[in-house]
C-alpha cells in the first residue's frame, strides 16, 4: 500500500500564470488629485481646453497671458514630472483654462484621470486636442499632408452653434482611444457641449500644429508668445509655489 503522507504531490493542473489568478491583487492607485491656487480664478470658464498631442502641446506655448493656477498630480508619477499643468488664459470676452497633459496616461488610468479634471473644472464647452495613433486609422489619403478630424458629444452635436465647424468627422473604422476618448465619454455622460479635435498622423508636427493654430485663434486665443520659451516663464503666484504641495 502506497504512502499518502510521504508521496510526491501530484503535478498541478493549472498553468504556473494561472496560479495568479488565485494571489492577492496589488493595491489600487490613489486618484488624481488637483491642486490649485488658493485664490484661483473660475473653474467655470467658457470654455475648457485639453491639450494631449505633442503638436497642441507645442502650440500651447505659444498663447500668450497664461498663468499657471494649479497641476494635476498622479501618484504613479514624480511630482517633479508636472504630468498635467493648469492655466488660466486671459481671453477675450471671457477667460479660458487649458488643462496641459505632459506626461503620458495609462489606458487604464484614463478614467480615472478624466473625472479629476472635470469633476472639478466645470467649462460651458470641452475642446479636446489630441492625436490618432497610426494603427488606429483606417482611411485613404489623398495628400501626404496631414489632416485633422473631429468628434462631437450628442449635446455639441445637435447645437445650432457648433464649436468647430470646418472639420470632417473622424472617418468610419478609426478609433480613438486613451485620455482623449475618456475625456469625451466623461463629457457625453455628464450631457457636456464637447468637441475633440484629432490630428494624424501623430508625429507630423509641424502640419498639425498649424491646422491647431486656425482653431485657436478661431477662438480667440492670442498665438503671440515666445514658441522657443519654457514654463519658467509663465507667472505663477509665489504663494502658490509654496503651498501647492505641502
Amino acid at each position: 500500500m502506497d504512502d499518502v503522507l510521504t508521496e510526491l504531490p501530484p503535478p498541478s493542473r493549472f498553468f504556473e500564470e494561472d496560479l495568479d489568478n488565485f494571489a492577492t491583487p496589488p493595491p489600487s492607485l490613489p486618484p488624481p488629485v488637483l491642486r490649485l491656487n488658493p485664490n484661483p480664478p473660475t473653474l467655470r470658464p467658457s470654455i475648457l481646453i485639453i491639450a494631449i498631442s505633442a503638436p497642441s502641446l507645442a502650440l500651447l506655448r505659444r498663447i500668450a497671458h497664461k498663468t499657471r493656477i494649479g497641476s494635476l498630480i498622479l501618484p504613479e508619477t514624480n511630482i517633479s514630472s508636472k504630468s498635467c499643468n493648469i492655466y488660466s488664459i486671459d481671453r477675450q470676452p471671457s477667460p479660458a483654462i487649458i488643462a496641459a497633459l505632459n506626461h503620458k496616461v495609462s489606458y487604464e488610468r484614463s478614467r480615472a484621470v478624466a473625472k479629476a479634471l472635470l469633476d472639478e473644472i466645470r467649462g460651458e464647452r470641452v475642446l479636446i486636442l489630441d492625436s490618432i495613433k497610426v494603427e488606429s486609422y483606417r482611411s485613404r489619403l489623398l495628400t501626404d499632408e496631414a489632416v485633422g478630424f473631429k468628434l462631437e458629444t450628442s449635446s455639441e452635436r445637435l447645437g445650432d452653434d457648433r464649436l468647430i465647424r470646418d472639420w470632417e468627422y473622424l472617418p468610419s473604422g478609426s478609433v480613438m482611444a486613451g485620455l482623449g476618448a475618456a475625456m469625451l465619454v466623461e463629457c457625453q455622460m455628464r450631457g457636456w457641449k464637447a468637441t475633440m479635435c484629432a490630428t494624424w498622423p501623430e508625429d507630423e508636427w509641424s502640419a498639425a500644429v498649424m491646422k491647431l493654430r486656425d482653431v485657436m485663434r478661431d477662438l480667440g486665443f492670442d498665438l503671440d508668445g515666445d514658441e522657443s520659451g519654457d514654463d519658467d516663464e509663465i507667472k505663477v503666484s509665489s504663494r502658490f509655489c509654496s503651498e501647492l504641495y505641502v
